[in-house]
């Protein structure tokens, strides 16, 4: 990732900008559509995107963006060479971004940030022009992809930023530049890569840093005390259940999340499908921040009443079969710690639990895994699927059933099927357990 604005020649930038505003659509994939695009031929520890560049001319690219001399063709001017594609992606909307006077934030956050861009951009698009991260494409590729679809009309941009390595959140916020800034929390997650939890503590702390250095507003949960520590001295807009400067109530969580603020002797209603009492501060903070930018509270209360969320992210599902609670989207200590405690408070009359490995954690991995163990002793959950090799490896003795493999575990539940249950499916994305879904 770049460390510094424009690695590349502020000439060669600028002669690709040009082209942009030509042909405003970028492709990386050709695999996609391609009609009137610029396609960068990304390349990775394992393949070389050069050698795609004359397919997407083919199929339909107007240009291709190529950082390996070997692959131009002489005369055919629809090659743009650079000395590194992913830089000048980044450089392009970089320049790009310095066009605009928007408010631009910044989301990042151990859980709940995708959850969290898509309630901001919700109630922000009710009245309001705006660009927002599209599902979670939220690295080095994708945020300047999602910059670069700023344009005359919008209004405000919503960017979703992650990182599982040290330095990473500064780097992006010098391609973002951003406004204004959201921490969700701070927990443990990709600790194989940071290091240690002190490292996520820095990378998420390096938004509040460049808001601070640059002069914008943070966004920050008054009950999250390491979050209220870390902005101490930045100017910020809190909000929270007491004390803050916008204060929202929850009112219920079961069987979905209802929240209630007041405002001029006035109470407002949100009634969400979101399930889970751990998104509350995902939805205060969108309603908070859309009245921070002057939502009108009907909008804000429309926006967010019934919205339920897609892509096995806290999903509530009814399979003719059982009940389920799909949140197998990914998972971290501090994400199934909240998941397990919040559907052990639901006391539903015959619940299961299929938990998946969490990913990333290096050496706790052991500990992090036996402590879920003693979550579920703790609350007598009798009817539990620990699907995964470090479940497995920690798992001694009792009743709980142990899968290696999600297709294990698929297997077991076609010859002995689950019915009448309530069902919490939880793990990290690469066990994939939505695929269970089917078979419930």
């Amino acid at each position: 990732m770049q460390n510094s604005p424009f690695l590349l020649s502020m000439k060669k930038t600028e002669q690709l900008y040009k082209l942009f505003l030509q042909y405003p659509n970028i492709s990386t994939d050709t695999r996609k559509e391609l009609n009137n695009s610029i396609f960068f031929a990304l390349s990775g520890e394992n393949f070389n995107g050069n050698k795609f560049a004359l397919e997407a001319l083919n199929k339909g690219a107007v240009i291709a963006v190529v950082d390996d001399r070997s692959y131009l063709v002489a005369g055919d001017n629809r090659y743009f060479f650079v000395e590194d594609c992913l830089i000048a992606l980044q450089d392009l909307a970089l320049f790009h971004r310095r066009h605009f006077s928007i408010p631009v934030i910044a989301i990042t956050g151990t859980n709940g940030k995708t959850t969290t861009k898509e309630a901001i951009a919700r109630v922000l698009a009710s009245e309001k022009k705006i660009v927002a991260t599209e599902g979670n494409f939220n690295n080095h590729i994708g945020v300047p992809i999602n910059l670069l679809h700023i344009n005359r009309e919008t209004e405000v941009a919503v960017i979703e930023m992650g990182a599982n390595h040290p330095g990473e959140i500064g780097s992006l916020c010098k391609i973002v530049e951003p406004t204004h800034g959201l921490i969700t929390n701070i927990g443990k997650a990709h600790l194989e890569g940071f290091g240690s939890m002190q490292g996520v503590i820095e990378t998420k702390k390096e938004l509040y840093n460049f808001v601070k250095k640059n002069g914008g507003t943070l966004f920050v949960n008054k009950e999250d005390q390491l979050l209220m520590s870390l902005s101490k001295g930045i100017h910020r807009f809190t909000y929270g259940k007491t004390d803050a400067d916008f204060n929202v109530q929850l009112l219920s969580a079961q069987p979905s999340l209802q929240l209630q603020w007041q405002e001029n002797n006035k109470k407002y209603t949100v009634e969400s499908q979101l399930y889970g009492s751990y998104n509350f501060y995902n939805l205060a903070a969108a309603i908070a921040i859309g009245r921070f930018f002057g939502i009108l509270v009907g909008h804000v209360v429309h926006a967010l009443s019934g919205w339920e969320t897609r892509n096995n992210r806290s999903q509530q599902l009814e399979t003719g079969h059982n009940h389920i609670i799909l949140d197998a989207y990914n998972a971290n200590p501090d994400s199934m710690l909240l998941a397990i405690t919040d559907f052990a408070e639901h006391a539903f009359a015959k619940p299961v639990l299929i938990l998946g490995d969490m990913f990333e954690l290096g050496e706790a991995a052991a500990k992090e895994h036996e402590f879920i163990l003693t979550l579920l002793d703790k609350y007598k959950f009798q009817d539990v699927m620990l699907v995964g090799k470090e479940f497995v490896k920690t798992t001694v003795g009792g009743s709980r059933k142990t899968f290696v493999s999600t297709d294990e575990a698929a297997k077991y539940l076609q010859k002995y099927p689950i019915r009448n249950s309530q069902i919490l499916i939880k793990g990290s994305r690469g066990m994939q357990l939505e695929q269970l879904v089917q078979y419930l």
